[in-house]
Order: structure tokens, then C-alpha cells, then sequence
């Protein structure tokens, strides 16, 4: 084959073949094109080899001149492709890594308009489209999405550590609780709550959900009812959803724990309310455990409130064939938002005296956050 006639097309998160810029370089001017995607090891078993492997797998002879893919912005992509980059230089191949992924580049954005509230990134947007060639709008409602998921690749491109509550800048440091019993009840759909567990049995046999469920549990795992750590949830999320994306998982469970982005920890949507709203029948906690599919409408949300008469004519005995509530909502809720509000209260404090200049020994910070200490802030000092 001629020399500088064959390109490599690296396929990762986007597949599409419309729209692509690094698909459109690699077919100009090659005469044989070789698209391949790799089952990533560091989402597998770890293998670090993986990579150069599948490169050393290609038809041996084939010279290539160019290796395209789109550029990620995720920090181990990052680290990745400069080790891929510095692979392709010393083979002489060409790399083409163009921002498609995003609407806007985010480093640009970052560069010009620096720490960005959702408010301002608003903004921010609206003046870089006026220097932008006018294309066909999409509809709102999706330019609305398209703009969250903007929001968060920017932040989070721009922000150290943003998927860790310690060393991130933008995270409030709370005091989570690290309780493996009531992850594992959340995960397994054995809190005792329908409407939650449902949402979980869906994500476990789906691999997907409506966002608004992402919103239910989400927050009842941390500020609603259980106060258990937004990491732990993420690394649920991140494991078991399908379209799971670093910095929109990470920004939305920041978000909605209210450690950043959002700081109305007061609004609390009931775990048996919010979902009733929307099926007041409970058809969709009916589908997805079936356990309960006897149980009539009245108590279908809330199954330990039946009489045991009605259990049993539902064949369905509350911490027999389906758990009791692992807790109580309206204490939880209570106690959730009075340990968030010390942890508010105590965040404050603490910007308040860096801000001026006051020297802070972060261990003991962190270790008066574990142990749940506002009182004594001189200890911090």
C-alpha cells in the first residue's frame, strides 16, 4: 500500500459517522480507512498494555499516517491520549484530536470567562454564539440540555478534583455518613420505600432511568433520609448506568446532594409524595416489584401502613416478603437538614477566615468534619 494512504479512525464516546470531524480528516486523502474501539481496560480489568496491544494487532505492514479521535476532556482520557500522543510521535503517525464532543471548547471558555455559576455560564454562551457561524438552531428544549451538559464539561474540565468532595474548591465539605448497610439497602432496592426501590430495580435491570428518578434517589441516598456520602452513590450510578458520563454523573450528584451548584437544602421532596404525584396508581412501582402488585393504591407507597389484613390478602407482609422502611422520613429528613445546615454554618466560617488569611490545619478540619464537631472552631486554627 502507498505510503501515507491508510488513517486510523478511534472510536470513544462518539460513534456517530454524520458530524464528525475526526471521521471526515481521516477519510481525506486515505485510501484505506481502519475504525476500531476498544473495550477500555480501566473500565474492565485493569491492563495497561490494552491499548499499545490493540494498536500491534492491525495487519502487519500497513504503514499508517494518521490517527484521529475526538479530544475528551475527562481527566483520564487526558492522561491517556498524552501517552497515546507521545506513542504516535516516536511511530511518525499524525494526530488529529479536534473538540467535537462539546458545542464549545472548554478550555476556551474557561480561558476567557474563568469560575462559571450556571447563571453566568448562561451568559457566557450568548456572547461567544454572536462571534459563531450561524447554523440551524435546534429545537430549545433540547439546546436546554445540550447547554446543562455543557455547563458541566466546563466545570468540570476547569475544576481540580472535581469528582472528590476533599481538594475540590467548589465542593462543600459535609460530614457524610459512611454506611455500608444503608448503601447496600439503597443499591438492592431494600430501603422499604417503593417509589425508591422501584427506581433502583430499574437501574439494576435497565441500566437506565428518567432523570427525575436519578433526582429521587440521588437525594435520598444523601440529603433526603439516608445522609450517606454523594461518592458512594456515584460509583453506583457510574457502574450500573449505561449512558454514565464523568462529569455529568459527578455534577449532578454534587448537585443534588447540595454540595455545590444548588444550596437550597431545605427543599425536600418526600420519598412517597414525589412519586405519587406522578402515578398516583403506583403502576410503575408495581412493574418493577412485583412483590407488590396485590397491594392496593392506598397504601401501595406507603405498604407498612397497611393493616396486616390487607398485607396478607396482598400476599405481601411488610419485613417478610418486603422490607420496613430502613428509616423514618420525616425524623430523617429533620435530621438531615439540621446536620446540613451545621455543615453550612461551619463551611462559612471556615471561607470566612481564609479568606482572610488565616492559616487552617486542614487535618483537623476534616477531622472535626468526621466527627460531626462545629462548636470549637478554634481548634481549627
Amino acid at each position: 500500500m502507498a505510503s501515507g494512504s491508510n488513517s486510523l479512525m478511534w472510536f470513544r464516546k462518539g460513534l456517530r459517522l454524520h458530524d464528525n470531524p475526526s471521521l471526515e480528516y481521516a477519510a481525506k486523502g486515505s485510501k484505506f480507512l481502519y475504525p476500531f474501539f476498544v473495550i477500555d481496560p480501566h473500565y474492565m480489568e485493569p491492563d495497561p498494555t490494552a491499548f499499545s496491544r490493540g494498536l500491534d494487532s492491525l495487519p502487519e505492514g500497513v504503514e499508517h499516517r494518521k490517527l484521529c479521535f475526538e479530544y475528551d476532556t475527562e481527566p483520564y482520557y487526558q492522561a491517556l491520549d498524552e501517552k497515546v500522543k507521545s506513542y504516535a510521535s516516536v511511530a511518525g503517525v499524525e494526530i488529529f484530536s479536534p473538540v467535537s464532543h462539546t458545542l464549545y471548547n472548554p478550555a476556551d471558555i474557561i480561558q476567557k470567562f474563568g469560575c462559571l455559576s450556571s447563571r453566568y455560564f448562561y451568559q457566557c454562551i450568548q456572547e461567544i454564539q454572536k462571534s459563531v457561524k450561524k447554523h440551524t438552531s435546534p429545537p430549545v428544549s433540547l439546546l436546554g440540555q445540550l447547554l446543562w451538559r455543557e455547563f458541566f464539561y466546563t466545570v468540570a474540565f476547569g475544576t481540580p478534583n472535581f469528582d472528590q468532595m476533599k481538594g475540590n474548591r467548589i465542593c462543600k465539605q459535609i460530614p457524610w455518613k459512611n454506611d455500608d448497610e444503608l448503601l447496600a439497602a439503597w443499591t438492592d432496592s431494600r430501603t422499604g420505600f417503593p417509589w425508591i426501590d422501584a427506581i433502583m430495580m430499574q437501574l439494576r435491570k435497565w441500566g437506565w432511568m428518567h432523570h427525575l428518578a436519578r433526582h429521587s434517589v440521588a437525594c435520598f441516598l444523601t440529603r433526603w433520609d439516608l445522609f450517606v456520602h454523594w461518592k458512594k452513590g456515584r460509583d453506583v450510578f457510574d457502574r450500573l448506568l449505561i449512558d454514565s458520563d464523568w462529569a455529568i454523573n459527578n455534577g449532578n450528584w454534587l448537585w443534588l446532594s447540595c454540595s455545590s451548584f444548588f444550596y437550597q437544602y431545605n427543599r425536600i421532596y418526600s420519598s412517597i409524595s414525589f412519586g405519587k404525584k406522578y402515578d398516583p396508581a403506583g403502576n410503575y412501582i408495581r412493574h418493577f416489584l412485583p412483590v407488590l402488585k396485590h397491594m392496593p393504591k392506598e397504601y401501595i407507597y406507603e405498604p407498612w401502613t397497611a393493616p396486616v389484613s390487607v398485607q396478607r390478602k396482598a400476599r405481601c407482609t411488610i419485613g417478610v416478603d418486603y422490607p420496613k422502611p430502613v428509616v423514618s422520613h420525616d425524623s430523617a429528613s429533620k435530621e438531615c437538614r439540621l446536620r446540613l445546615g451545621e455543615a453550612y454554618a461551619l463551611n462559612k466560617t471556615l471561607n470566612g477566615l481564609q479568606n482572610r488569611g488565616t492559616h487552617l490545619n486542614m487535618s483537623a478540619v476534616y477531622a472535626a468534619f468526621r466527627l460531626t464537631v462545629y462548636e470549637d472552631f478554634s481548634s481549627l486554627l
